[in-house]
């Protein structure tokens, strides 16, 4: 028992003799992040937001570099191939946990490629119905779905997103089917919402909360397990009777597979402190964002749950890409 204690307590003060010499040399130079949507989005604000205040306790430069294309693989093969070193990291999501089973080739493969630092941030969604539908409740839309099937249709932003995919999802956890409409991108989607043409949306807070203050959409719930704390009023859909329904938008900072386990430390701890900061917080709700925290562990565990969810639901639904 005292040689496995002395073994032990070697490798603890080894460990932490570790950390502290890579503190001390890490980080000489910027550190960059790759995400792989365009400036503007809702990745790419938040993105900035936390490593704005990650740059600031670390006293080192966080420059943000937007690869987009190939539903993020651009950016992800890229940060992949990348020295694991900690000067290179990539903002994963929920299109990583999708692309597995919607793409004919994904040229990375996120559980193996990459080692996990820590969750970040989701985008809470909202289930709205344009107001001609005349309902109220998530279960007056099932029951008028399969009252009416086939005549009741759902928006999103293209097939496979997020939005698709939530819609799919409720009609397989209630045993009921509208009909998808695809657009190119949520600005064409919310428009033809907020005029009736299609009148069920499962779409970003951010986008669509104005548009409810001002009385020109009904919303019924939010998606997640937990309440919104954008939308606190707002039950969760699981809360109404769908027991167990949980979509979102997710984003979590990942390194190349092989990163020394003191350099992940170091990252999740300044992400952990980020995220934590009531000016952070501010300034994500402002966007209508939320903090979305996890270690790595919690977070190759969500990634894998999330690609097991959505492989069964892109096989059942019968999804193709765009």
């Amino acid at each position: 028992m005292r040689c496995l204690m002395l073994v032990f307590n070697f490798l603890a003060f080894f460990i932490l003799l570790s950390f502290n010499q890579v503190h001390a040399v890490y980080p000489d130079k910027p550190i960059r992040v790759v995400i792989g949507f365009p400036p503007g989005t809702a990745t790419d604000v938040a993105t900035r937001i936390v490593v704005n205040k990650m740059s600031e306790d670390l006293g080192r430069p966080f420059i943000v570099d937007n690869k987009p294309g190939a539903g993020t693989n651009i950016a992800a093969q890229m940060v992949a191939k990348s020295a694991p070193d900690g000067y290179t990291l990539f903002m994963a999501g929920n299109t990583n946990s999708v692309n597995p089973s919607l793409l004919k080739s994904v040229p990375i493969d996120i559980m193996k490629d990459f080692s996990p630092i820590g969750l970040a941030v989701s985008v809470p969604s909202i289930l709205v119905v344009h107001p001609s539908l005349g309902i109220q409740s998530v279960s007056d839309l099932t029951a008028l779905i399969k009252n009416k099937p086939g005549s009741i249709f759902f928006a999103s932003s293209g097939n496979g997103t997020m939005s698709h995919l939530a819609g799919e999802l409720f009609g397989m956890a209630t045993n009921s089917k509208m009909v998808h409409v695809a657009y190119k991108g949520s600005a064409q989607a919310t428009t033809d919402l907020l005029s009736g043409g299609v009148p069920v949306m499962f779409a970003p807070a951010s986008t669509v909360l104005p548009f409810i203050k001002a009385g020109k959409l009904k919303a019924l719930a939010t998606t997640g397990l937990d309440r919104s704390k954008i939308a606190p009023e707002l039950p969760t859909v699981s809360e109404t009777g769908v027991k167990g329904y949980d979509t979102r938008i997710w984003f979590g900072l990942v390194a190349p597979f092989g990163t020394p386990e003191p350099i992940l430390k170091l990252l999740f701890n300044l992400l952990d402190k980020s995220l934590d900061s009531a000016e952070v917080r501010e300034q994500l709700f402002h966007q209508g964002i939320e903090p979305f925290k996890g270690n790595g562990k919690v977070f190759s565990e969500h990634m894998a749950k999330e690609i097991k969810k959505w492989s069964e639901v892109i096989s059942t639904a019968g999804i193709t890409p765009d």
